[in-house]
């Protein structure tokens, strides 16, 4: 190796100082801290178990009256899955015995231990019988919007049945 440049012994000259390390050190975390892996004012706020009672999460992981709020809705459809410690449903194609080329699905996520509007967000999907065979067709966003209002509504009316 030859001899040192002087950008290289600049660089151990500043760094070798205990002064210098630690104003490197000072400004990296001043940099680091606008950082979201130390969290933001924007992220979720995450509820403790004082902050929600066991009536609220009925000892599951998610609010108790939303989950059940859900089951009721979407009774009408077959139960594929639901998983109570992640908050969601998935229910198997139903087709209206009136409509019968026409089938829906809906996964139902439970999304706060609070009961809360943005707890709950739905995913409607539709298949009509086109020449025989199954085929993905639109489904309104309303429709979504319309299924979220009735499971917290559903939700509302199973809480305020506990208070009374």
């Amino acid at each position: 190796m030859g001899a040192p440049n002087g950008s290289e012994v600049m660089a151990s000259r500043v760094l070798g100082s205990p002064l210098a390390a630690a104003a490197a050190i000072a400004t990296a975390m001043v940099a680091l801290s606008g950082c979201s892996i130390f969290g933001s004012g924007t992220a979720r706020q995450v509820t403790n178990s004082n902050d929600v009672g066991r009536d609220e999460t009925g000892g599951i992981g998610v609010n108790a009256y939303l989950w059940r709020a859900a089951l009721a809705t979407v009774n009408f459809m077959p139960l594929s899955s639901a998983d109570p410690y992640g908050g969601i449903i998935n229910t198997d194609w139903y087709a209206n015995p009136a409509k019968p080329d026409e089938r829906f699905k809906v996964t139902v996520y439970i999304l706060d231990t609070r009961l809360r509007a943005d707890g709950v967000s739905c995913a409607v999907f539709k298949e009509t019988k086109v020449g025989g065979v199954w085929a993905t067709a639109p489904v309104s966003q309303d429709t979504n919007i319309q299924l979220e209002n009735a499971i917290l509504a559903k939700a509302r009316e199973l809480r305020l049945q506990t208070i009374e």
